[in-house]
């Protein structure tokens, strides 16, 4: 099966009968649950999506001649690259950037680890072989893939072999003739229960050496495979409207531990068992990490841009658009979009061809983003609350304006410059949704979390730049100086 629509992307679900709990008890149907219902039908969407432009979203696949997902294709240009991007960018606003785990971002994974296959053949060259085959497997049947990294925080002081339960994350059972069996919890699947499958991730936290091992894995399975449980947090769509909820109310993702109950993985599905040398080097030496930073770069621009509008629109909507501190905080933004797109441009325009014949993007460019933007979208969250002021508290609902005797009193109340109470409660409504609902806070500590915690990801990009370059730079200057080197003896 090729690339698929939206109603197909239900129908898998329903017949798939994932195992996702929400709210204390196991969900049914997750088309139908009031807590998943509607981001299903904003990810069918996307979906559907590819069908109303298939110019832009598909591409004729090399296998099957069959039309597939675009934001699956292995780009060997910068055309190439500058076409997958425009795909994931099409999807990305439908939802102004805040569908985060839209397939795009896996779709890209998948490519990479499944064209850069080298690196698993250091324990077993079938590791290879299931790596790229599971890339065609999910380029021909659109597989919506969720994932997850990281263990429990249980005990961070230590690492899992140290913890008093040793046996609570993810960790290698036993490897039997036709696959292995793992048991533990990992974190923290978005989307976990409305994909197809799950890939679970090479964490790259360990510390090499044999201790490590048992928790070194990656493999993909169905999301309905025997033992396999996604306990859900809390839904942020409370069954809302759209007006009353704008964001909320269509993409909520939700995020969910995963528990692996002495799962069965067959040995086509694995791809790193039981090293953690291979673990800790494969999204850097598969370039996984590279493609997955582009597609985030990418869907970030529009998110900004989606900020960006909002606040224009808010500083137009009660006319304080003239004073000199509202431009500034709009002009942060800009400088904020601008600096992004800079970013993306390098990296796309100094992409060079990988030893898989990849085109694949310049990953300082896409490195200095990806380490930036969670320390700056607080702050563009910061500034679209700033420009509301009261009027984020001041939103009656959709239902308040609808009643006979107070609507007409909010409508006139609460107009804007050019607008309507109405209209303006509505954009108002929009950027609370965006900021301080229980949605937009997760958006703000999802945006910060993204690759991990910033201040770690800091220090390992501080020890991995060039730095000598710079220092010689100085000490040429000051070698070049007229002044003589004093004789200073030593006392």
């Amino acid at each position: 099966m090729p690339a698929k629509t939206g109603d197909q992307y239900i129908s898998r679900l329903k017949k798939a009968s994932n195992n996702i709990y929400l709210h204390g008890e196991r969900v049914e149907d997750v088309t139908e649950h009031p807590g998943l219902k509607n981001v299903v039908k904003s990810m069918a969407k996307l979906y559907d999506l590819q069908f109303e432009k298939p110019e832009k979203m598909l591409y004729t696949s090399p296998t099957s001649g069959e039309k597939v997902g675009m934001t699956f294709l292995q780009p060997t240009s910068v055309d190439d690259l500058i076409k997958r991007r425009e795909a994931i960018q099409e999807w990305a606003r439908t939802s102004g950037g805040m569908l985060g785990r839209s397939p795009d971002y896996l779709n890209a994974e998948v490519m990479a680890m499944g064209m850069n296959n080298e690196l698993f053949t250091e324990a077993d060259p079938m590791f290879a072989d299931n790596a790229r085959k599971y890339y065609e497997f999910a380029r021909e049947n659109d597989i919506s893939l969720t994932h997850t990294l990281i263990h429990p925080q249980v005990n961070r002081a230590k690492a899992q072999h140290q913890q008093k339960d040793a046996n609570v994350a993810l960790h290698l059972v036993e490897k039997k003739d036709d696959g292995i069996i793992v048991d533990g919890i990992r974190l923290l699947a978005t989307q976990g229960g409305i994909t197809d499958e799950i890939l679970v991730f090479p964490s790259t936290v360990k510390k090499a050496g044999e201790l490590d091992d048992p928790y070194s894995l990656a493999f993909a399975i169905p999301n309905n495979t025997p033992g396999l449980k996604y306990l859900s947090r809390e839904s942020f769509d409370y069954g809302k409207s759209e007006w009353d909820h704008p964001l909320s109310s269509r993409f909520e993702e939700g995020d969910a531990i995963v528990s692996f109950e002495n799962v069965f993985v067959p040995w086509e599905r694995v791809f790193v068992c039981g090293n953690s040398s291979i673990c800790n080097r494969t999204f850097r030496e598969t370039n996984a990490v590279v493609h997955m930073a582009h597609q985030v770069v990418a869907k970030n621009i529009v998110k900004t841009e989606f900020i960006l509008g909002t606040a224009l629109s808010m500083m137009d909507a009660i006319g304080i658009d003239q004073f000199q501190h509202v431009q500034d905080k709009g002009t942060e933004i800009m400088l904020t979009l601008e600096t992004m797109k800079s970013h993306l441009y390098r990296a796309e325009h100094n992409a060079k061809l990988d030893k898989s014949g990849t085109m694949t993007p310049d990953f300082d460019a896409l490195n200095a983003a990806r380490n930036w933007y969670p320390r700056v979208y607080p702050r563009l969250v910061e500034i679209l609350r700033v420009l509301g002021a009261s009027g984020l508290m001041g939103t009656p609902t959709e239902a308040d304006f609808a009643h006979e005797e107070i609507g007409p009193i909010l409508n006139r109340g609460l107009q804007g410059k050019n607008l309507e109470g109405f209209e303006r409660v509505q954009l108002f409504r929009l950027a609370w949704d965006m900021t301080m609902s229980a949605f937009g806070s997760r958006q703000m500590h999802y945006e910060y979390y993204f690759f991990g915690d910033p201040v770690r990801m800091g220090m390992t990009y501080f020890d991995q730049y060039e730095k000598d370059t710079y220092k010689q730079y100085v000490q040429d200057f000051l070698n070049q100086s007229v002044a003589k080197k004093p004789n200073v003896s030593k006392v």
